[in-house]
């Protein structure tokens, strides 16, 4: 019986939903506390693990923010860009657009530049040593005013050179894309590409909205478009991008069991769904974890695992050049797996 699980850890793919500070593992938090002379509220790493027990997104968000504070200089963006583009690597990830939310740290007295220099000269490195190419996207945070996301934005004016893109995340609930329309009109005006999260805890309704008032290229989760069959016909017909988190929509109790999980009904309805991580330090696993634990659950065949890497690359926004030899190398990698050993 062919090992699906590892036909899926062996493909070339792209990660296109992932937030850097959520690559924040244990270890790295205590290393980064004692850099800083910060104190944690848990003892040990165990102590911090064993935290991550998510009753919902909110709870989550707020274990996610106070774990941030050790985020504090241009150093410790390099370090925790650079382990997460290491376990990229190990997992066969050759493009990834990574969220970044500055928010998080310029509201504790953290510079703008310290946070985007620090993360972008990691990804640089990654791409010149580890062959991994990037996009950086500057996340708003939805629970906050719009306001403060224009500013935001005008802070991020002259790092423009260095941001490929713009998102939308934090608590969906009560935070309708509608709340960031004139932001996000800015955004567009300025060149920068567009996506949002939105049907994760949010209705099918939010996806609607931002798609039709933010003008999202992709939407990041979307699991809840399953609710509607309009929208399930929209987002097939139009092929929207749908970046979807199977391990992170079990641990903040989206569905009860992976078993129950749409990504395999989406994608036979001709959706352009991808996998990846979300937060992998908090909700335990990286890309290929997620897809390993699918192909368990869901009983993804071979098919199906090829098309889910081939979305991946298709649907980011590297050069097409590039574009064209990941998808090259994925044909290759299939070949060799329908070859079987030598």
């Amino acid at each position: 019986m062919p090992d699906i699980a590892a036909l899926a850890c062996a493909l070339p793919k792209a990660e296109l939903h992932l937030h850097i500070e959520g690559t924040l593992e244990p270890e790295l938090a205590f290393s980064l506390a004692q850099r800083h002379g910060v104190t944690l509220p848990w003892p040990d790493v165990q102590a911090l693990r064993a935290a991550y027990d998510f009753s919902d997104l909110q709870s989550f968000l707020d274990l996610y923010y106070a774990g941030a504070d050790v985020l504090r200089a241009r150093q410790d963006f390099h370090d925790l860009t650079w382990a997460y583009l290491q376990r990229a690597h190990a997992d066969n990830l050759r493009h990834v657009e990574i969220f970044f939310d500055p928010q998080t740290h310029t509201a504790r007295g953290v510079p703008m530049a310290e946070v985007i220099e620090g993360i972008h000269g990691a990804l640089a490195r990654g791409r010149d040593e580890l062959d991994i190419s990037f996009r950086m996207i500057l996340s708003f945070l939805r629970h906050l005013p719009e306001s403060e996301a224009l500013e935001t934005l005008a802070q991020a004016r002259p790092f423009l050179d260095r941001i490929d893109g713009v998102g939308l995340d934090s608590s969906e609930r009560g935070h309708p894309p509608a709340k960031f329309r004139q932001v996000f009109a800015r955004c567009r005006a300025l060149g920068l590409p567009v996506v949002a999260h939105a049907g994760e805890e949010g209705p099918p309704a939010y996806i609607e909205e931002a798609l039709d008032l933010l003008h999202a290229q992709r939407i990041d989760h979307g699991v809840r478009a399953i609710e509607s069959e309009a929208l399930m016909e929209r987002l097939a017909r139009d092929q929207v991008p749908l970046t979807v988190c199977p391990l992170s929509n079990v641990k903040l109790k989206v569905y009860p069991d992976l078993r129950d999980h749409p990504l395999r009904d989406m994608l036979a309805r001709g959706l352009k769904v991808t996998i990846n991580s979300d937060d992998p330090a908090y909700f335990g696993g990286y890309v290929n974890a997620n897809f390993t634990a699918c192909v368990q659950a869901l009983g993804l065949t071979e098919p199906e695992v090829l098309q889910l890497a081939r979305n991946s690359i298709e649907a980011s926004w590297v050069e097409a050049a590039r574009r064209d030899a990941l998808l090259a190398d994925l044909d290759a990698a299939a070949r060799r797996w329908r070859a079987g050993p030598a």
